[in-house]
């Protein structure tokens, strides 16, 4: 994944996990998501366009208004990271399993 630095990077700050995971439940406006949060608005539009550089969160126009989404395509890179780990895991463990039973 090229972009995983970044991603990760986006993902250390609490605030900015806080604004994405409130993405979750479906897309969202600033206020909404800005709502019971212990930063402002403009902050919280900060914390996007962070997420939206990494490429975990989409924008689309609404009238007046901007309403973000996950991003399908950046979850995907990110849960394929995640997966080779993983992969190599469970390949890890297949190998001394059978090297257990070929021990007896």
């Amino acid at each position: 994944m090229a972009n995983a630095e970044r991603v990760f990077t986006a993902l250390t700050d609490p605030t900015r996990r806080t604004v994405f995971e409130r993405l979750r439940s479906g897309p969202r406006s600033v206020g909404e998501i800005a709502d019971g949060l212990p930063v402002s608005r403009p902050a919280v539009s900060q914390h996007l366009r962070v997420l939206k550089e990494a490429g975990l969160v989409a924008e689309r126009r609404e009238g007046t208004k901007r309403i973000y989404a996950l991003a399908p395509h950046g979850l995907a890179e990110l849960r394929a990271y995640f997966d080779q780990y993983w992969s190599q895991a469970l390949d890890a463990y297949k190998e001394a399993v059978e090297r257990k039973e070929g021990e007896r």
